[in-house]
């Protein structure tokens, strides 16, 4: 795949004439897709695709396309040239962008992070095994993703990952479920018992009478599965420059040095240890770590290209949205065998759903619980909890109101395959709070 990917780019650079420089995106997978649904295989089957991004740049302006290449290097070819001429008829109609900015030096890279993957059938005859007398839906999605850039200045940049996502959930009957996810680059079989033995000991407890809180303020443990909800309302602006530098962060208090959150709160864009690409689409080449937020303080900002044309500072690899795509919260040290007789009286929450800012100025965030979530008394689980809205500050779940962060982290995919899969990924302990607001 590599190969065919140099040469396609050397041939693209080929094209470029005076004044010109191309820019190429690439994009490819070879993935198996399992669905499950009553614990039975709905649709397996596999996708294989590849797409060339193509970019024309010259007098300050800038044009793209995207073709689906046919695998067949004369026929890509002639694709790819057919692509450029359309891009350079169009493009005096395209207005010049102030904020143009592209990588002055070639910097090349490469990543190789080969896996174990399972063959779909180990993965088809594990979760039927497992999931037998019970009612399991589940996607599973897995294979080799592939993706390079290159340009006519003489850049290349290439990565292939392999990992595999699957996501599932054990139903009960109305609103009761417990969802479960497993996720890497090497299939492990007595990991994902595991999960599914935690999942099942869960679905049990559903059975029992569900038990009705009044709103109010409850300790409470926050799964990794939660966690990464609350992390993700953070990524809503919360990083990037743009957002920051124009007062439209929801975490200007942070900014500003007005609030805090806790010591042990420290949280960085991984690339190096997560599976999106070391390089974004203008060919900037990422830090293998950038720091957010450093023991409970703002660190530094995601920059991306334009913005820092705009600010004028250096670029960081920074996707447009300067969001990140491989976020990490570091580890605590409560173990998670732990958790149970550390919260001791409150609620253990096994989702949470829905969520949205209902402060954005002050990082408000309101949302529900869903799923497997229980009301917990002398470090057992006693009941079931129905479902309840919460409405709280960033600043007090990772702040004033967290007693700890799990030593074990999980990592866990986006889950997203509409148009090809997606390689965002977040790693994150779960967190032990002192209280969690309920208001209906």
């Amino acid at each position: 795949m590599k190969a065919r990917f140099l040469e396609l780019a050397d041939f693209v650079q080929s094209l470029a004439g005076a004044g010109e420089v191309l820019a190429s995106s690439f994009a490819a997978e070879s993935s198996a897709f399992v669905r499950f649904n009553k614990s039975a295989v709905r649709q397996a089957t596999s996708v294989r695709q590849s797409r060339w991004t193509l970019s024309l740049i010259r007098d300050g302006r800038r044009t793209d396309a995207t073709t689906t290449l046919a695998g067949e290097p004369g026929a890509d070819r002639e694709a790819l040239k057919a692509m450029l001429a359309s891009l350079r008829h169009d493009i005096g109609e395209s207005p010049v962008d102030p904020y143009l900015l592209i990588p002055e030096a070639p910097v090349n890279t490469e990543r190789q992070s080969p896996g174990e993957l399972p063959d779909p059938a180990v993965v088809i005859d594990a979760v039927l095994a497992a999931g037998r007398g019970l009612d399991l839906v589940g996607l599973y999605a897995g294979g080799p993703i592939h993706e390079g850039f290159a340009n006519s200045l003489g850049q290349r940049n290439w990565q292939h990952v392999d990992n595999f996502n699957f996501e599932w959930c054990l139903y009960h009957d109305r609103d009761k479920a417990v969802k479960t996810s497993y996720a890497g680059s090497a299939w492990d079989g007595g990991e994902f018992a595991t999960r599914m033995r935690f999942a099942r000991d869960q679905l049990a407890l559903l059975g029992a009478p569900a038990r009705v809180l009044a709103p109010g303020a409850y300790r409470a443990y926050l799964s990794p599965a939660a966690m990464e909800e609350v992390l993700g309302m953070l990524c809503w602006g919360g990083f990037g420059l743009k957002s920051l530098r124009t007062k439209q962060s929801p975490l200007l208090r942070l900014a500003d040095g007005a609030a805090q959150l806790d010591p042990g709160v420290t949280i960085a864009e991984n690339t190096a240890e997560g599976l999106a690409a070391g390089f974004q689409r203008d060919g900037f080449v990422r830090p293998g770590r950038v720091e957010l937020v450093r023991r409970g303080k703002l660190a530094e900002a995601l920059v991306s290209p334009r913005s820092a044309r705009q600010f004028g500072v250096a670029a960081n690899g920074a996707n447009g949205e300067e969001s990140p795509e491989s976020l990490d919260l570091a580890a605590g040290e409560l173990p998670r065998g732990r958790v149970l007789e550390s919260l001791d009286r409150g609620i253990y929450v096994g989702n949470l759903w829905y969520l949205n800012f209902s402060d954005r100025s002050a990082c408000r965030i309101t949302g529900m619980t869903r799923f497997a979530s229980f009301w917990v008394e002398g470090g057992e689980i006693r009941a079931p909890l129905d479902v309840m809205r919460f409405d709280d500050t960033a600043y007090r779940l990772l702040g004033s109101e967290l007693e700890a962060l799990t030593t074990e982290r999980d990592l866990l995919l986006n889950g997203g395959s509409y148009g090809a899969r997606n390689t965002a990924s977040v790693r994150t302990p779960g967190a032990l709070l002192r209280s969690l607001k309920l208001v209906l």
